[in-house]
């Protein structure tokens, strides 16, 4: 049977518009999804979380009304993410040459260059810039530790320590256990012991959150350079510095006991698990897997601790 050539255009007339949506839907999505690569979404929705427990310990140790201070959170908040923002996205320009190397980092669009290097750096600065301006609005203070923040991240960290010493761990630590300081300056502008408490905690989780994911990426990090920990002096040394610094994790809920029985009960019970975990990386076969185990424990841990302290408090505001 012959076609039918009006049949046939008519059905690619119908055909084409159909393609050119589906092409621009796929194009929009990839974009988002390099955005969201670039500003590293996932570092920023961990970071917000200790930032807000930063936020409500403020509230519940000066009495003050979550409520009352709606505008100042939703600040702080937009603050905080904007500054992270920016110092991931300069992060990103900066390590371009590296991620290229690296499996998990090669897709990133520094790398990929679906976005200009040019436009990438204007969206650092200005990211930065919005989330300083956010938090000044909040209180002098948590701008400036956001700004602290910020410097070790992508100065200390990114710009010296990372390609030079195994000691960049621990100052990319510094940037990391910022977050709950600025939420809780931005309520109270005064050094409070727990506000302290809680940047020893993140400061301390760190490190054995990051050197189990050295283990596991090593030998990405080995070819793009990078001297971490188990690159120059091995997994035995690496394992080490790991149950060191959980050790240190003990004594800190003793500090934070104000929150409760709850609170404490269940804050040792992960610090002793996750030493007893730590430890036995010591007698495990499979160094990559229990690095791995180590690795979604640290994230399971800052998450319930977080919670924790969040949920202990909440009947005290009503």
């Amino acid at each position: 049977m012959m076609n039918n050539p009006r049949t046939f255009n008519t059905a690619s007339q119908i055909a084409e518009p159909s393609t050119k949506g589906q092409s621009s839907t796929t194009s929009t999505t990839t974009l988002w999804s390099d955005f969201l690569a670039l500003i590293k979404i996932g570092i920023i929705n961990s970071n917000l979380m200790t930032t807000f427990a930063g936020f409500w310990l403020a509230l519940y140790y000066t009495n003050s009304s979550f409520f009352a201070h709606w505008e100042t959170f939703l600040l702080t908040m937009f603050g905080t993410a904007s500054l992270i923002a920016g110092g991931c996205i300069i992060n990103n320009y900066y390590d371009r040459d590296i991620d290229i190397v690296m499996k998990r980092t090669k897709q990133r669009p520094t790398v990929t260059g679906t976005i200009s290097e040019q436009n990438i750096l204007i969206m650092g600065i200005g990211f930065t810039a919005l989330g300083v301006i956010l938090l000044l609005l909040t209180t002098w203070l948590a701008a400036v530790v956001g700004l602290l923040g910020w410097f070790a991240y992508v100065v200390l960290y990114t710009m010296w320590t990372k390609r030079r010493y195994t000691l960049n761990t621990a100052i990319g630590s510094i940037s990391g256990a910022a977050p709950p300081l600025i939420g809780w300056f931005a309520v109270d502008a005064t050094f409070h012991p727990v506000a302290f408490v809680l940047f020893l905690i993140l400061f301390i989780w760190q490190t054995p959150h990051f050197l189990s994911l050295a283990m596991m990426k090593m030998k990405e990090y080995k070819e793009a350079g990078i001297p971490m920990l188990p690159v120059v002096h091995g997994f035995e040394i690496t394992k080490r510095q790991i149950a060191i610094y959980t050790v240190c994790l003990l004594p800190l809920p003793l500090y934070l006991i104000s929150l409760g029985p709850i609170f404490l009960t269940i804050a040792t019970i992960l610090n002793v698990g996750w030493l007893a975990l730590s430890i036995s990386g010591f007698f495990v076969k499979d160094d990559v897997k229990w690095a791995k185990w180590m690795f979604i424990y640290s994230l399971n841990y800052l998450t319930i601790i977080s919670l924790v302290m969040v949920g202990v408090t909440i009947p005290s505001f009503f």
